[in-house]
């Protein structure tokens, strides 16, 4: 254990993307299904609004949405008048995580699906299996490689999101400061040891995700060979 470093905001980083990414996996699924089957034009309107948060500046994102759930807003203010504050609590800082980091779990999703012969869901269909049905048992399975990709993308991102978090969540200590904004902290205190500890515990855990991920592609990609 290293003197003075306060651990919660690790803790709070690792729990925020957990959360995000399990809630990603659920949505991103068929938000990538039912973008993959819509009609080409629709669809690369679809995908341009979902690409946004890779291209607009994190504190932009995090700035338009302090101002839809503050509670002067008319959306906040109704939020508010029901008990359910998001503005500068961890719920603020999880809506803001599924948000930010949608279109790295829905895009391999999408791009997996593509890359998916279409003989299999067709015959999938001709068998009587509904849409669903097929993408259930047919298609994910067969793009497991994707899916575990989405996931990964979605949990490193969370980890070292900044811009979004300060802005919809603050920098609370105990409640809303996530890791990556404790290096930020101790790097204007000129505290460079819990910097570098914030740091490097980030560095290590990201390198394991994705070690592990790899492995596990690579895995499944043999076994589908055989």
């Amino acid at each position: 254990m290293i003197e003075g470093i306060d651990w919660r905001p690790l803790t709070l980083s690792l729990q925020l993307a957990l959360s995000a990414t399990l809630i990603l996996l659920l949505i991103g699924v068929p938000i990538a299904f039912l973008i993959f089957k819509t009609k080409r034009t629709t669809r690369s309107i679809l995908e341009a609004f979902l690409s946004l948060p890779l291209v607009l500046p994190p504190t932009v994102l995090g700035f338009y949405l302090l101002v839809i759930f503050s509670p002067m807003s008319g959306f906040g203010g109704m939020l508010d008048s029901l008990g359910l504050k998001i503005a500068f609590t961890y719920w603020g800082l999880l809506v803001a995580s599924v948000i930010y980091s949608l279109p790295f779990m829905v895009q391999p999703i999408i791009a997996g699906l593509e890359n998916l012969p279409s003989s299999l869901s067709e015959a999938s269909y001709t068998m009587g299996k509904s849409k669903w049905k097929t993408l259930l048992k047919i298609q994910l399975p067969n793009i497991r490689p994707s899916v575990m990709t989405g996931l990964v993308l979605s949990f490193a991102h969370t980890m070292g999101e900044f811009g979004v978090v300060l802005m919809i969540g603050g920098n609370i200590p105990g409640k809303t400061r996530v890791a990556s904004l404790a290096v930020w902290d101790e790097v204007e205190k000129l505290n460079y040891t819990a910097a570098h500890t914030y740091s490097l515990v980030l560095f290590v855990i990201s390198f394991v995700i994705i070690f592990w991920s790899s492995y596990l592609n690579r895995k499944s990609r043999k076994f589908a060979q055989l």
